[in-house]
């Protein structure tokens, strides 16, 4: 079982960053993949970002390329996800997420077993 909490939501204007954490429980950390997902108001959850436990590959949205960058603290136990040059349009409750073993891309969540609650990300225009 993991727990994950993420931090480092908030306001922030247009063209601005943030970098949100995603703290885990557990001490296997390192032999999970770990995801960022988002949902904004009225829509459905969507994919941001992800990161495999072995070669720390990352993945990424085509919308977030070039602006968001997911990362890893094995010793740490800690995903993160620097967002830069910000927009509105990226307000959403931000999702931690992770997995076991090596990300599954037959699934639109890559197979994620366990996620945070979530922390709220608005970007003013």
């Amino acid at each position: 079982q993991v727990q994950l909490v993420e931090s480092g939501g908030g306001l922030v204007q247009d063209g601005g960053s943030l970098r949100l954490s995603c703290a885990a429980s557990g001490r296997t950390f390192s032999t999970y993949a770990m995801g960022w997902f988002r949902q904004a108001p009225g829509k459905e959850r969507e994919f941001v970002a992800a990161i495999s436990w072995s070669d720390h590959g990352t993945y990424y949205a085509d919308s977030m390329k070039g602006r968001f960058t997911i990362s890893r603290d094995n010793a740490k136990n800690t995903v993160y996800l620097q967002m830069n040059s910000l927009k509105p349009e990226d307000t959403a409750v931000y999702y931690c997420a992770a997995k076991r073993g090596p990300l599954n891309s037959d699934y639109a969540d890559y197979g994620m077993e366990y996620w945070g609650k979530g922390t709220l990300v608005t970007v003013s225009s």
